[in-house]
């Protein structure tokens, strides 16, 4: 031990305090980048949980590694001050360098075409570039990994710190700076959980990549004569303070920049809820036609001005007219008025809209002041201002919870329409489990009729016939029906009813339609009912949802992986 670094009691304690407050800081930046990268990765993958346990794992690797690897480093003095200006580096720069490789990816085939003249058919999509598109949406665990190991090298080399700065050796020093690293890395939890998730993703890494800069300021500034290299290192950290400012300032709409060129249409607007990434997009078509405005969720579409009454009109009508009655309507999802606009047309007496996401109700309520006043108008139109209805009862809260408030309640309700987006990950997955149908099973009168979108039986047939099945244990008759929805080819249904007759055979007495729509027809809900022949052959093979399995949303990630190409891990 060098005795030139002993120092007296009050000194030591004071140091030992800084060293403890940084290691603490240190971790929660850990943990919020860990989230981070995770939550990024699953926008760009479509499977959420797969990338948090999968950022998780490499990183939690690589922090053993990195471990390993800090017993190379000499002074710990001067190691902690490099490795805290190449985390903040790495970490700020992470998503947008991630962005910027995915961007260009997607360009890169009409670029080509475009620079050599080539024509629509011949555009070089396969090969290495199809390569090259595939692997750059792993990029974010490629910095997992680097953080991890840069990450698993700070414990170490404090614990070092302290143990030179002590003049005896430090009995708990291992258990205390664990201790400071815990604490830290529930903090860390908490502050993403109730500000980080309703920030731009680039905006939250570069305010994280802040905490690490200062801690190494502050390192920097108390151990100064411990540090090799010292000015350059401050020199770093100052160039390093200064790519930050730039990064929080413009690094968003850079990032959103990169992100746009994923979109065959222009981005209008974009806005980060604390649910979700929320995309709207405008084609102009010429030749006096209306321009398509569409709405993308995570980067997945949501929906088409276009043709959107086409998959909305056979969600809302043909429940509502196998239905009894239509006093009390239930709507679960939903949040973007649509269902809503066509379950008015009906004149019910109350209509329960239930949605998580406040934020998007605001947008297609026209309250948000930041929208673009035309898209703003292009949205309420859409919607026919229904969700200024005052026969509306607006609920924010997670369905799954949420209906057990109605249950307390003692609601019933004529018909329920449950329009919540596909079980591409395990938190939806419950929405679509036999517990939760029970629940709404409950709400049902028992002549009323329920809906549920079911995602597409062409692409993912194994999730559209469990969700079927699963609705059926739950109590109800049940028949499913298809049709096309050109933005998003095949789609499909669910429909179940309590007593009596199924859905199909009361819609088979219908001469007409008791509403007026100008796609729909009683002929076409007939045909709708159809599927070839051997649809349903080995139906009796695919899986019940039941509470804690994870068969509709394995089913469906393995069909939508294998349609777009990739291995969701």
């Amino acid at each position: 031990m060098d005795t030139s670094l002993r120092q007296p009691t009050g000194i030591r304690w004071l140091d030992d305090a800084l060293l403890l407050g940084i290691m603490a800081v240190l971790a929660g930046c850990g943990l919020i980048y860990e989230y981070l990268l995770s939550h990024y990765a699953g926008r760009i993958l479509g499977a959420l949980e797969a990338a948090i346990y999968t950022m998780i794992g490499l990183m939690i690797v690589s922090m053993g590694l990195g471990a390993f690897a800090a017993r190379k480093i000499r002074c710990a003095f001067t190691g902690f001050a490099v490795l805290e200006l190449a985390v903040a580096l790495c970490g700020s720069l992470a998503i947008i360098i991630t962005a910027a490789v995915i961007g260009f990816g997607h360009v890169l085939p009409q670029t080509i075409a475009d620079t050599f003249n080539l024509p629509p058919d011949m555009l070089p999509e396969g090969g290495l570039i199809d390569t090259f598109q595939t692997l750059s949406r792993y990029l974010p665990y490629v910095w997992g990994v680097i953080l991890g190991l840069m990450i698993g090298m700070e414990i170490p080399l404090i614990a070092r710190v302290r143990q030179s700065l002590s003049e005896a050796h430090l009995i708990h020093n291992a258990g205390t700076i664990y201790g400071a690293d815990y604490i830290g890395a529930g903090i860390g939890a908490a502050i993403w959980v109730l500000t980080m998730l309703a920030l731009d993703i680039q905006l939250a890494a570069a305010l994280t990549a802040s905490f690490n800069l200062l801690a190494g300021f502050v390192f920097i500034f108390r151990f100064w004569h411990q540090i090799r290299h010292v000015r350059l290192l401050l020199a770093g950290h100052i160039l390093a303070s200064g790519v930050l400012m730039i990064l929080a300032i413009h690094g968003p709409s850079w990032e959103q920049g990169f992100n746009n060129l994923l979109y065959k249409d222009k981005v209008v607007y974009h806005q980060a809820t604390r649910f979700q990434q929320l995309t709207f997009t405008e084609r102009l078509r010429g030749e006096g036609l209306a321009p398509v405005y569409s709405l993308y969720i995570n980067g997945r579409l949501q929906f088409a001005s276009d043709d959107e009454h086409i998959y909305h009109s056979f969600l809302v009508h043909p429940v509502l007219a196998a239905s009894a009655r239509q006093n009390k309507v239930l709507i679960i999802g939903g949040g973007d008025g649509l269902a809503l606009r066509d379950v008015l047309k009906w004149q019910p007496e109350k209509v329960t809209l239930m949605d998580l996401d406040a934020d998007m109700v605001t947008l297609f309520r026209g309250d948000n002041p930041a929208m673009p006043e035309k898209l703003k108008q292009q949205l309420t139109q859409l919607n026919v201002n229904a969700l200024q209805d005052p026969r509306l009862e607006l609920i924010t809260d997670d369905a799954f919870n949420g209906v057990d408030d109605l249950l307390k309640r003692g609601d019933k309700f004529d018909a329920i329409i449950v329009d919540l987006p596909d079980p591409s990950h395990p938190d939806l997955n419950k929405l679509y489990s036999d517990f939760f149908y029970r629940k709404l099973a409950n709400l049902l009168s028992a002549d009323g009729a329920i809906g549920i979108q079911s995602t597409s039986p062409y692409h993912a047939k194994k999730a559209f016939i469990s969700i079927g099945k699963t609705l059926g244990s739950a109590g109800f008759n049940v028949n499913q029906y298809h049709h096309n929805v050109p933005s998003f080819g095949e789609w499909g249904w669910t429909l179940g009813t309590l007593k009596g007759r199924d859905g199909q055979q009361r819609l088979t007495q219908l001469e007409q339609l008791p509403v007026d729509d100008h796609w729909l027809t009683t002929g076409l809900v007939r045909a709708s009912f159809e599927f070839p022949a051997n649809f349903y052959d080995g139906s009796e093979d695919i899986k019940i949802n039941t509470l804690g399995t994870q068969h509709i949303y394995m089913y469906h990630r393995a069909a939508w992986g294998e349609a777009q190409g990739m291995n969701l891990f």
